[in-house]
């Protein structure tokens, strides 16, 4: 059972179906791609843990998980449990979905993160900003995507940052945290029966303040091996101390004037195309297969079988309705271009990058080393022609 069938689920079923498992697809969306994959479809909120409770006891498959999104691994252990599945415990799944409760379990398991204050009201959140000297970030404490975070860098636009972070949390809560400066890193792991393998280290590229959106990603790293090194050790004990002990996990981290610090973290796969694509190309690991082994109860094995480099660049636009898309036969024909995607489809609204959602489209590259993989996405770009009315 495969919580989720939208785009980020797709590379989930397709492996799936490679391996002879039949699928089980779970989604609210009529139209989500996956249900044209999968052998049956359940049309559920994947975060109707109650209704999708029900269902897994009916149906009693022989594993569940998501493959890239936060939200549903609340329903993924819900159903583990309930099913004596192969999955993180619920109170793991809060730990890695809500940013609060992340950050009080990390903060007592002296894990490294930034200073952070916890609020619902715009009372209580006047009083606490005043407690931070100079930039600090806003953000809801239950979404992902890059949805609701707003750098605060005049405290003319406090109350600005409290209501764009509100209209982004289910719960309510906003997150008030210390502004962390230096290079950004995502670290893709396993754990298996409560050991934790780093797989790879993911050098990130944002827009910066104030909404921060992720424009590329490029694997393996490029930092000095003993920053790597110290934040290898960062990623495992937060995996650790948030009560990970089976299956995948994404920690964001930002390195600091003070060493590592842990921005994130989820207990799923990467999304962005990292472990299901960038990963594999740069090492030959197939992430997505080792995490559907692990949710069937298997004992799996790490075999690193290349050491290349990848890379992937999102696409910038104009705001404004998409008319066209035109890419030269140069763009595609470059050698090492693995991908071109338009995310967005002729006629819809392009906006302002608020969200991982606003981008339009992407380059995928793979070549002998990541600055290689980044500069061919590059050179792609160049040939594509965006244009808006």
């Amino acid at each position: 059972m495969i919580i989720g069938a939208g785009i980020l689920q797709v590379p989930a079923i397709i492996k799936a179906k490679e391996m002879g498992l039949k699928v089980i697809a779970v989604d609210m969306d009529p139209k989500a791609p996956g249900f044209k994959l999968s052998d049956e479809s359940i049309q559920l909120s994947t975060i109707d843990i109650e209704g999708l409770l029900k269902k897994a006891l009916e149906l009693k498959p022989d594993a569940v998980m998501t493959l890239a999104s936060d939200m549903p691994m609340r329903t993924v252990a819900a159903i583990g449990e309930k099913c004596g599945l192969k999955t993180i415990s619920s109170q793991t799944a809060l730990n890695a979905t809500d940013k609060g409760e992340m950050r009080k379990k990390l903060k007592e398991m002296n894990i490294p993160i930034p200073k952070f204050h916890i609020t619902s009201s715009i009372e209580q959140y006047s009083k606490l900003i005043r407690k931070f000297n100079g930039k600090f970030i806003v953000k809801p404490a239950d979404n992902s995507g890059s949805r609701g975070i707003f750098l605060v860098d005049d405290v003319s636009h406090s109350t600005e940052a409290f209501y764009h972070a509100k209209e982004h949390s289910r719960s309510g809560d906003i997150l008030i945290e210390e502004y962390m400066t230096g290079p950004e890193v995502s670290v893709e792991s396993l754990t298996i029966d409560g050991v934790t393998h780093v797989i790879a280290i993911t050098d990130k590229l944002t827009t910066g303040a104030p909404h921060f959106i992720e424009m590329g990603h490029s694997v393996p790293s490029q930092l000095p091996s003993y920053i790597q090194k110290e934040i290898i050790e960062l990623a495992i004990n937060a995996v650790k101390a948030i009560g990970i002990v089976v299956g995948p996990s994404h920690t964001e981290i930002i390195v600091t004037s003070d060493g590592p610090k842990i921005v994130e973290l989820g207990a799923r796969l990467g999304g962005d195309n990292i472990t299901t694509h960038l990963v594999p190309l740069a090492t030959g690991i197939d992430m997505v297969e080792g995490s559907i082994r692990l949710a069937l109860g298997e004992t799996i094995e790490i075999y690193r079988k290349q050491k290349n480099g990848s890379a992937i660049r999102y696409l910038n636009s104009p705001k404004g309705i998409l008319d066209s898309v035109s890419f030269l036969e140069k763009a595609k024909s470059i050698s090492g271009v693995e991908d071109i995607v338009i995310t967005k489809e002729i006629r819809s609204k392009i906006t302002d990058l608020n969200s991982s959602n606003a981008r339009v489209g992407y380059v995928i590259a793979k070549a002998d080393s990541p600055n290689r993989a980044i500069k061919i996405c590059e050179e792609a770009i160049n040939h594509i022609d965006i244009n808006v009315i």
